[in-house]
């Protein structure tokens, strides 16, 4: 059994040998983990993200430290949805721009953190009433959010980041769209894309 009780909060998704139950109590827990922990030794326990937020940041970052954001976008179906099976809205419409900022910078940080060189998928899980985030994926290489990013925002994160593997920067190379400013410019949308 469990001796002590867990203090981050429920529910929790309790995993074991292909079972994964919704806990919902420290009571719950016990009698779950107990009937597992005679069979196996090994449980996982994480936190549940249900009904939370979906909200993905394309960042990209060359190897002199310069980072940008290249667009945020929101599934439309909250975090437990594939989001390969869910619409995405470019830029994403429900949060606030506080959360939008928060989540921007802990992008951000993450990406400079790993020391990403190139292109870059953050996807955090907001929780829908607070400021409560977390990371639920970080992906460093091209994806379908990346094409997604690039056709909703114009700017060729493919040829960008290619760009960047072979130890171009950021400032050298020139934005395909302006024609006048480089690719360390973060993309400005005026309107919203449904994908």
């Amino acid at each position: 059994g469990i001796n002590a009780e867990y203090m981050g909060g429920y529910p929790l998704v309790f995993r074991s040998r292909g079972v994964t139950v919704h806990v919902h109590d420290f009571n719950q827990l016990q009698d779950v983990a107990t009937l597992e922990l005679a069979a196996t030794s090994h449980i996982i326990l994480e936190k549940a993200l249900t009904g939370w937020k979906e909200i993905e940041y394309e960042v990209i970052r060359d190897s002199h430290h310069n980072c940008i954001s290249v667009c945020d976008m929101e599934n439309f179906d909250p975090v437990g949805i594939h989001s390969g099976d869910s619409i995405v809205v470019v830029p994403a419409q429900t949060p606030g721009s506080r959360e939008l900022s928060l989540l921007q910078t802990a992008a951000l940080k993450i990406v400079r953190h790993l020391q990403v060189v190139g292109e870059c998928t953050v996807s955090f899980a907001l929780h829908p009433g607070s400021e409560e985030y977390c990371v639920v994926d970080i992906n460093p290489c091209m994806s379908r959010a990346t094409a997604l990013a690039s056709k909703a925002t114009n700017y060729p994160l493919a040829y960008v980041a290619t760009q960047l593997v072979l130890q171009k920067n950021l400032v050298e190379i020139p934005n395909s769209v302006t024609k006048f400013t480089t690719a360390c410019c973060e993309p400005t949308m005026y309107s919203a894309l449904i994908l």
